[in-house]
């Protein structure tokens, strides 16, 4: 596996990279907007392909990097689905899972230091975001923090894991890099508690002053979104009603770009085809299973995801593609189903 842990001296950040193998698909957490050109350069020497960039929850002492990163690679933005952002590409939640090519990383929330605050476990190690530090705690006095949440995520999820897991935060303002999770049980000051009233006490006697950049990274890690994704009046828009007009029509393909566990949650639109954002270019090629459709200019395109973000970079791709006949649903299947959009299940 390829893994690689960066630094960002400004917030005492870490962003972390991973991937199964050179030449395959990668995933970053928590990148930081000023070193998305480092990122991409790093991605270029060790030939990886960006496929997903994650935030482990909206960070308040730095600008994200997920969104230049969606603009400079086409990748997969995702949150939790309690975030505040206004779109990104994946919202998940406790239970799923976040795949790249040879990699699994399970979804936990663990709200506390804010509403939205998720972990993610790859096999031998977690990615704590802010709600585990090493030998310290995430604050919980911001962005609907909650000490008591806290103690639960950490005592009763967290600390739970196997003791030799390997404990990777989102920042470390010491020198440190790594710990364990038995470690932490052990050393951590914050969790050397007999209760969670004696956390909550801990967590207000704190009286820590508002990260310096608060009132900027705050708003604009808040809107991160394509621009389009949700605009009915961008080129290409279709919106959700006149889309419930196209269903059954047999000039007319829709093409769910959506995951497995997405269709899952939400179900799909009747009659579309299954195709992955992420093989949605191959999808088009001489051997692709929309070749004939494209090709033979019978069909147009109806292309739809969550939120309306990967449809639209695949409505860009399509048209680099000389693919005219292609539009795409703003607002994705969020806004399908706030308008009542016909569905079926995944069986």
């Amino acid at each position: 596996m390829i893994f690689r842990q960066m630094f960002d001296r400004t917030s005492c950040t870490y962003t972390y990279l991973l991937a199964s193998r050179a030449g395959g698909e990668a995933l970053l957490v928590d990148p930081v907007l000023d070193h998305v050109d480092r990122y991409v350069t790093l991605l270029a020497e060790l030939d990886l392909r960006l496929v997903k960039a994650v935030d482990t929850h909206v960070h308040a002492d730095h600008i994200t990097g997920l969104g230049a990163l969606r603009d400079r690679t086409s990748c997969i933005t995702v949150m939790g689905k309690e975030s505040s952002v206004d779109v990104v590409s994946m919202r998940v939640t406790e239970g799923e899972t976040i795949t790249v090519e040879g990699l699994s990383l399970d979804v936990i929330y663990t709200p506390g230091h804010t509403s939205d605050s998720y972990s993610f476990r790859l096999s031998d190690r977690v990615f704590t975001g802010d709600t585990l530090l090493i030998r310290g705690t995430g604050r919980t006095d911001f962005q609907n923090g909650d000490a008591r949440a806290q103690y639960d995520s950490l005592f009763n999820k967290l600390l739970r894991l196997p003791d030799e897991t390997l404990v990777y935060p989102a920042h470390d303002y010491n020198g440190n890099t790594v710990s364990t999770i038995a470690e932490e049980r052990a050393h951590n000051p914050r969790l050397q508690v007999d209760s969670v009233d004696q956390y909550v006490e801990i967590m207000a006697s704190l009286d820590l002053p508002d990260p310096k950049m608060m009132d900027v990274a705050v708003p604009a890690n808040q809107h991160i979104g394509l621009p389009g994704a949700c605009d009915p009046n961008a080129p290409g828009a279709l919106t959700a009603t006149d889309g419930r007009a196209l269903i059954g029509r047999p000039d007319v393909l829709f093409v769910d770009l959506r995951e497995d566990a997405e269709r899952a949650r939400n179900g799909f639109i009747p009659g579309s085809l299954h195709i992955p954002y992420p093989q949605f270019c191959a999808a088009l090629g001489p051997h692709g299973a929309l070749h004939r459709a494209v090709a033979s200019r019978d069909s147009e395109l109806v292309l739809y995801c969550a939120y309306g973000e990967r449809s639209a970079m695949a409505l860009s791709e399509a048209w680099n593609m000389g693919i005219g006949r292609a539009r795409h649903l703003t607002g994705g299947m969020d806004a399908w189903l706030t308008e009542d959009g016909p569905v079926e299940t995944v069986q």
